[in-house]
């Protein structure tokens, strides 16, 4: 069994493909946030610019002699798009010859780039973080400011956070696609002494069809990632965990939002239909690890609230915990039919 299986060549260019993606989304962010900056501070990295709030990190960096950030510092992103065109059109060579071999061969370019490209990354954070100008105006003897490569670490009075961003996790998901394909197809060749009749192969296929559809369409709330999530109507970063909600739709996508002002914009705007959707929850107030529906929660609406978007809606799981809240705030107790109808 020298080549691959249809799907799994199917799936191998549809991975490829995804990667154009990655041409119009950022690919990683770093998060800021401190006292002063409740809101935080975003910078995004793209294959061929930065954006988000540099101009306010350079601000500040200057201080401490950090060098001032601009896409310029990156020669990288002269690059880093033929890169990407180079893998995709590579990925597509393994779809359409089928060979496992060359299938082997784009997991091991795959795995070198990523390491390649996170030690690129390591590097310029050291450099970054350690280069500092001696005529700074705030100067720390031994301290550094290396920023993290991936997840969080403490710098001053400043939390940061380094993850992927969409486009990179769409990279991260096309390279698993790819090896598991891989995995997939080395044990179907070396179980190929096992000779399955065509019935009992197409009795296989469907039942992983339909494993695979009723997981696609799980229609249950996702826990958020609070500093990576994304508002899907405002887009901002998700740092307020009191005031989220989500949308889940009949085909079980989940669409998340740091505010009931941009849930409701989003369905007022036709941006999702009515009756496509399954479920809307919000967080409980009381309990930012569980959610709430909508038909079966209390609102409490108060100025004092302060949401993240202004509409200062909160979501309690009974009535009497909203209006406890609710005279505690001077706020209103309101159905969710009440809070959406007043949102623009």
């Amino acid at each position: 069994m020298k080549k691959m299986s249809l799907p799994s060549r199917i799936i191998i260019a549809f991975a490829s493909l995804s990667l154009l993606a990655t041409l119009f989304l950022p690919v990683w962010f770093i998060f800021l946030i401190a006292p002063q900056y409740p809101e935080g501070l975003t910078m995004q990295i793209w294959l061929n610019k930065i954006t988000g709030q540099v101009e306010i990190i350079n601000g500040l960096n200057h201080y401490i002699g950090m060098k001032h950030i601009s896409a310029d510092m990156f020669p990288e992103f002269n690059f880093l798009t033929y890169i990407v065109y180079f893998f995709i059109a590579f990925g597509l060579v393994v779809a359409l010859t089928g060979k496992r071999k060359i299938l082997f061969a784009a997991i091991v370019l795959t795995l070198l780039g990523g390491a390649a490209a996170m030690y690129d990354f390591y590097r310029w954070g050291y450099d970054y973080g350690h280069n500092l100008d001696p005529k700074a105006a705030i100067q720390v003897p031994g301290l550094s400011y290396q920023p993290p490569l991936f997840g969080h670490k403490t710098l001053l009075n400043f939390d940061a956070y380094s993850y992927p961003d969409v486009g990179g996790w769409i990279v991260i998901a096309a390279g698993a696609l790819v090896i598991l394909v891989w995995a997939y197809e080395f044990r179907r060749s070396k179980a190929q002494k096992v000779k399955l009749s065509p019935s009992l192969k197409n009795k296989v296929a469907l039942a992983a069809l339909v494993i695979v559809t009723l997981n696609s369409c799980s229609v249950k709330p996702t826990p958020f990632q609070y500093g990576k999530d994304m508002c899907d109507d405002c887009k901002m970063t998700i740092i307020e965990p009191k005031f989220g909600g989500e949308i889940i739709t009949k085909k079980g996508k989940v669409f998340k939002f740091d505010d009931a002002h941009c849930l409701s914009h989003f369905i007022h705007s036709g941006s999702v239909k009515e009756a496509d959707i399954a479920q809307t929850v919000f967080v409980d107030y009381d309990n930012n690890n569980h959610f709430l529906d909508v038909k079966s929660s209390y609102f409490v609406v108060s100025p004092q609230l302060k949401s993240p978007m202004n509409s200062n809606a909160a979501a309690f799981v009974t009535k009497e915990k909203a209006a406890a809240k609710a005279t505690e705030t001077g706020g209103q107790v309101k159905t969710w039919d009440e809070v959406f109808n007043a949102q623009p």
